[in-house]
């Protein structure tokens, strides 16, 4: 399991006092207001920020970190991850899994045979789909509903689907 979680990724500066502008990599863009702390990704390690405000606009965050406090401190970091350690992660729904969790599994069908990894999950808003990188192969896609996800074993590194008539075909 992926110690850290990405929850957001700074896209610009909002205003003159230091506050960013946050798009959102979490299903509930609300999850910010309940964030004291966030750890900020560098190329010298992860930095702690502290949240002393945020609101929402356009679909994005707006926060204030303390350690911001003009457009100059924070453009250092535009384009950088926001991370948030696993006891601050909104509690999960039995079935449900972090991506980051879901990245790098291997990929089997219920048949037995290996199919690839898996290397990204597109949310698409109707179902999500499962992207599996296969050696030789063009990407295989997998809706992620009953009749395709079979067993998903985060500890055990293994996602076991069904590949329904035609899907290996797309």
């Amino acid at each position: 399991m992926v110690p850290l979680l990405r929850v957001g990724v700074i896209s610009s500066s909002h205003g003159v006092r230091g506050e960013v502008k946050v798009y959102p990599t979490t299903d509930d863009i609300s999850r910010f207001k309940l964030l004291k702390t966030c750890l900020l990704e560098t190329e010298r390690g992860n930095m702690t920020l502290n949240v002393e405000n945020v609101s929402f606009s356009k679909g994005m965050a707006i926060i204030k970190f303390r350690e911001f406090n003009s457009i100059e401190d924070m453009m250092p970091y535009k384009g950088h991850d926001l991370l948030i350690t696993r006891d601050q992660a909104v509690p999960l729904r039995e079935g449900e899994y972090y991506i980051a969790d879901l990245i790098g599994l291997e990929v089997y069908s219920d048949e037995g045979g290996h199919l690839g990894r898996l290397s990204e999950v597109m949310q698409t808003g109707a179902n999500d789909v499962y992207v599996v990188e296969r050696p030789g192969n063009k990407e295989l896609l997998i809706p992620v509903i009953k009749d395709c996800v079979k067993k998903v074993d985060i500890e055990g590194g293994r996602l076991t689907v069904h590949i329904l008539p035609g899907l290996s075909d797309l």
